[in-house]
């Protein structure tokens, strides 16, 4: 049937229907374009800043046999190759050689004069005392100590010493464990790296952080877009309150709105907890050693992934919770907004069904969605208090040591959406009261 076969007195509604179904049509592919775009970003920050987690965790930075190593190492190169000792330091050690090697002349010299009763001793006592004049020996010792000095201070000298000194490094870097451990991380890095096409640790933590500020803005500002639209359906349910011919579509209109908060709201990321070590800074050997961005902890879930997470535990308990928060945080809301529908457009027999108005109706309060985002919130609260706590405890500043942590924990635009599906639905159960044709009682 086309509007010309319409009687005039009908016209008018039909056309405003149909418009009012493009414009919210419209609307709605933005809505679910923005809530798509959201949920994808969300996994990419997620899975980003897993990464930048694995690669900075406090395993392979502060507590890495690798790179205390590497540290370590640095320094004893450092301070063998460049140090230089000051005149009074020379005359100082120049006594100290002298004396050592007047005691080793003295001590030979005493092993030499014991009675000898060999053949081969007797004549070397008497190849000694005839041809080796001890005296003159020690005379001799100032220039072999400014010698000994000389050849120690001598740079070439200085790296033989320096390799000798990093031998008990090498040494522990061919033992079976650390190999397997530094085995583990450099495939766990080289991989990191490749998928960020990056080669050194400095780039990859730039390119992940400005990904992730970028990210960040994407994400708030799609939040805000989604909200935007659920404003101005409810704007429109102001002005079109006495247009009683288009509450029925503008509500089916309404709901489609909410499934799109609801799916957004499950799947985005809620709530981020990210401890970590910005900066710990301590003097050794007379340099300085410095870790940076070093990550404690990092989890991040959506409501989908804290179901999953319970109902994979052992624990008939944890189980048992991860059932409920499916059941009444998940399927009481996807069977409300259903059989508000139904209960709407369904005819009589099916809109009195006793399983659709208790769902249209009675349902809300064994509907856990708001007890959910409360817990959330409350979780937040107290975790990120607990955090500021007890890193706050590890912030040290003074000329030996310097600690510097970071909560990084915050919750995240799939709460937002969660909160707004959840004051989006209860106003949408008042409206449904005031124009069903039906007894919501």
């Amino acid at each position: 049937m086309t509007t010309e076969n319409i009687p005039q007195t009908q016209r008018k509604p039909v056309v405003s229907i149909i418009l009012l179904v493009l414009g919210l049509g419209l609307l709605l592919c933005v809505e679910g374009y923005y809530g798509f775009r959201l949920h994808t970003l969300s996994g990419q920050q997620k899975e980003i800043k897993e990464d930048y987690s694995n690669v900075n965790n406090i395993t392979l930075g502060l507590f890495s046999v690798d790179q205390w190593h590497d540290e370590v190492a640095g320094i004893l190169k450092n301070q063998v190759r460049n140090f230089k000792m000051t005149p009074k330091q020379k005359k100082a050690l120049q006594v100290e050689v002298e004396q050592i090697i007047l005691a080793l002349i003295n001590k030979a010299e005493g092993l030499i004069n014991k009675p000898q009763k060999s053949v081969s001793g007797k004549i070397t006592r008497f190849a000694v005392r005839n041809f080796v004049d001890t005296d003159d020996i020690k005379a001799q010792i100032p220039g072999f100590a400014k010698t000994i000095i000389a050849q120690v201070d001598n740079p070439t000298n200085k790296k033989q010493l320096s390799t000798m000194a990093m031998g008990k490094f090498t040494q522990m870097e061919n033992t079976g464990v650390v190999d397997s451990l530094l085995s583990e991380k450099e495939a766990l890095i080289s991989k990191v790296y490749k998928k960020y096409q990056v080669k050194t640790v400095d780039q990859f933590n730039n390119k992940l952080t400005n990904s992730l500020e970028n990210i960040k803005n994407q994400t708030y500002t799609y939040s805000f877009i989604m909200l935007i639209g659920i404003v101005v359906v409810l704007s429109l349910w102001w002005m079109l309150r006495r247009r009683v011919e288009l509450h029925a579509t503008l509500f089916i209109m309404s709901l489609l709105f909410a499934f799109i908060l609801l799916a957004v709201g499950l799947m985005a990321s809620m709530i981020e907890v990210d401890a970590r070590i910005k900066s710990l800074d301590f003097v050794l050997l007379g340099e300085h050693v410095v870790f940076k961005n070093q990550v404690l902890f990092f989890q991040s879930k959506s409501i989908l992934d804290v179901v999953e997470v319970l109902i994979k535990q052992p624990a008939v308990d944890s189980i048992l919770v991860g059932i409920l928060i499916l059941v009444f945080s998940i399927l009481f809301p996807v069977m409300k907004l259903s059989s508000t529908g139904i209960h709407l457009l369904g005819k009589k027999k099916l809109a009195e069904n006793k399983v659709i108005k208790y769902f249209a109706f009675q349902s809300g309060k064994w509907s856990m969605a708001d007890v959910i985002v409360i817990a959330i919130l409350m979780v937040y609260i107290g975790l990120n208090g607990l955090l500021e706590t007890q890193l706050a405890m590890l912030n040290i500043k003074s000329d030996a040591l310097t600690i510097i942590t970071t909560n990084n924990t915050a919750l995240q635009p799939g709460y937002i959406i969660f909160i707004s599906f959840v004051l989006y639905g209860l106003t949408l159960s008042t409206i449904l009261k005031f124009i069903t044709p039906h007894d919501s009682h």
